[in-house]
């Protein structure tokens, strides 16, 4: 590959990557692209067709094919790409096999469960996996943590509230609690256990609710499990039926047709087995709906399949629409239609979740899915925001009126933003045994701040006005010691400190603050030798940030659209990495990249935007293009 690259080849090489993003445009204008997690939701969707005695041959060899071809080599399952054994996914993994069919002696499950007895057997998994272990009779219902389904009616002065929680801990506990109140079994029709997972029988196991703990509060809350544990069978029983009615209500106004409760697999998966817990034909119409929209998640290939934790319409074609707008204008006929197809998806007339918190807030965001009028999230709000604002066109102006409005109204007290609630920060309630994933709630995080900076500012709000003093000064003191700033949503301190700098550049932030260039020298050292970047979901534990053993399309793209917003486009670190994008660059203008770049919960659960390789690409080689035909090197634009 020539490096630097000529103008003719760059031009060929951005030109080939708008061709490959607009094949894939649908005829509405928008752009959907799979949504990839690991072993454990296509595994519940096997266990779930089981529980309720519905098997489907088909579909279930293909997603045997799939659960086999990510096997690790240690034996197990990991939680992304190359990662290490996760035990909790492996005995998901090997319960759905066996469910499928597979021989236990066959080598592939002779080595998955070697690998799940060596790390402490089926006894050591989260708390979720226990509650799956339950439904089938694998453990008894003491694994679990007591959650008595009559939290739902305590006050919201109380110390625990689903409105303390964050929105999809709500919609996943709100049907659970009713599955640990009536404690249903799985009808398992082939009669399949998994006993053998298991270092000590499980109904001699005395210590499931276990550290180690993450705090003192940890072991107070394990006392307090204690005596609810001893005391729930004595709560009258009119009291359990009208908490079971509250959540059914709950349930059912927040359904959300086919795209189901809170549009994530979790939640629809117990919001199903709710339903058939309760009693509700199978005919029925909430309970069709329910089935409906955990269907809707499948992937099906020719000789695999797996489910999708949920679906990302609104935000790929948000991000797809940012890339075509850079590479050929904001007014192209493209990214209209995908304006049009977002305009139509703004949640309006819905009052969400959100309003616990913010009563007086008006309706105006966007939701992640196709449909979740009760949960839109301020991130894709601000960057649908940011896409209709830059094609110029007045019809926008309501619209994205609305969208500030409602933005402005969701920052937190500290001056950051969270995803989907304002103030969601009871850290406590992380230290519950339940929440042993540590992910029960929506604080404040450095690159949803970031993106709502980086719409108000594109919009015209000035860094002095209060909204964004407040904000500017929250992600100044979240600043790492070595210059970068933790991603929550994406992978990890390569995304958070592409975000930040978008925003402090869309600030008006001068390119010489310190903390600019401290950011700057972050992304410089951790360039690798190839000239792109990569980074480690094993960030999230003990792994240096900004580092992996290879680099990747998306990661080097938001490090080279993170470098130029300050104002390092003739820097030669750049010229490197787009000469990289371009010698990986496939015949067909797409990029490969197996690894998983973005993140549901650090430490828990892992995603893969099969789009990110082709959208930031895309973006940073055609940026990097613009800047390079005009006198100005400022980055014009918030993303």
């Amino acid at each position: 590959m020539t490096f630097p690259l000529d103008d003719v080849m760059l031009a060929d090489r951005v030109d080939r990557a708008r061709d490959a993003l607009l094949r894939r445009q649908k005829p509405d204008g928008h752009w959907v692209f799979e949504l990839e997690a690991d072993a454990t939701i296509p595994a519940e969707y096997v266990l779930l067709r089981h529980f309720l005695a519905q098997p489907e041959p088909v579909i279930e060899r293909k997603i045997g094919n799939y659960l086999r071809e990510i096997q690790g080599a240690h034996g197990g399952w990991p939680l992304f790409h190359d990662g290490a054994f996760d035990i909790s996914a492996s005995v998901k993994a090997y319960f759905a096999l066996k469910v499928i069919g597979d021989d236990p002696a066959a080598p592939h499950m002779v080595r998955a469960r070697d690998a799940i007895l060596a790390a402490g057997g089926a006894a050591r998994t989260n708390v979720f996996t226990r509650c799956q272990l339950a439904l089938f009779g694998e453990v008894p219902w003491r694994a679990v943590p007591v959650m008595p389904v009559e939290l739902v009616l305590l006050p919201k002065w109380f110390p625990f509230h689903l409105d303390k929680v964050s929105y999809w801990s709500r919609t996943v506990i709100t049907p659970l609690l009713v599955l640990m109140a009536l404690k249903p079994r799985a009808r398992n029709p082939r009669g399949i256990h998994v006993p053998e997972l298991f270092v000590t029988p499980a109904e001699q196991v005395t210590d499931w609710i276990r550290g180690p703990y993450r705090s003192a509060w940890g072991r107070v809350f394990k006392q307090l499990d204690g005596v609810l544990r001893w005391v729930e069978p004595a709560f009258p029983r009119a009291i359990r039926k009208r908490a079971i009615d509250w959540c059914v209500r709950f349930v059912t106004e927040r359904l959300n047709g086919e795209d189901g409760l809170g549009a994530i697999y979790p939640a629809m998966a117990n919001t199903v087995m709710m339903f058939d817990t309760l009693g509700y034909p199978a005919d029925h119409p909430d309970a069709i709906i329910a089935w409906q929209a955990v269907e809707k998640l499948l992937v099906i290939e020719d000789d695999r399949a797996y489910c999708q934790p949920c679906l990302s319409p609104v935000w790929d074609t948000s991000l797809a629409g940012h890339a075509v707008a850079e590479a050929d204008s904001p007014a192209s006929q493209p990214v209209a239609a995908a304006n049009d197809w977002l305009r139509g998806k703004q949640i309006l007339d819905v009052v969400g979740d959100w309003q616990q918190n913010r009563p007086n807030a008006v309706p105006g965001g966007w939701a992640f899915q196709y449909e979740n009028p009760h949960y839109p999230d301020v991130d894709d709000t601000a960057v649908v925001g940011m896409l209709l604002h830059r094609e110029g066109d007045p019809a926008h102006g309501e619209a994205i009126a609305r969208a500030r409005d409602w933005i402005i109204a969701m920052q937190s007290k500290d001056g950051g933003w969270g995803a989907f609630d304002a103030d969601n920060n009871h850290m406590y309630l992380n230290h519950i045994p339940f929440a042993d994933h540590g992910a029960l709630l929506d604080p404040s995080t450095s690159d949803v701040t970031a993106r709502c900076v980086s719409f108000l500012a594109q919009i015209g709000h000035q860094a002095d006005e209060p909204v964004m003093a407040r904000a500017l000064a929250w992600l100044r003191a979240e600043q790492e010691n070595d210059g970068s700033w933790f991603g929550r949503w994406g992978t990890n301190y390569i995304y958070g400190t592409w975000s930040v700098l978008c925003a402090l550049n869309a600030a008006g932030i001068p390119h010489d603050d310190p903390a600019i260039g401290r950011a700057v020298g972050f992304l410089l050292e951790t360039q690798r030798e190839d000239g792109g970047w990569g980074e480690d979901n094993e960030t999230y534990a003990k792994a240096p940030g900004g580092r992996y053993h290879r680099s990747n399309p998306s990661q080097t793209a938001w490090a080279l659209l993170g470098l130029m917003a300050a104002g390092e486009a003739d820097h030669a670190a750049v010229a490197r990495g787009i000469a990289y994008l371009a010698e990986t660059q496939k015949p067909d203008g797409e990029w490969d990249e197996q690894p998983y770049t973005a993140v549901g919960f650090p430490r828990v659960f892992y995603l893969r935007y099969h789009g990110y390789k082709q959208f930031f690409p895309l973006m940073a080689m055609a940026r990097y293009r613009n800047l390079r035909r005009g006198n100005e090197r400022r980055v014009a634009w918030g993303f």
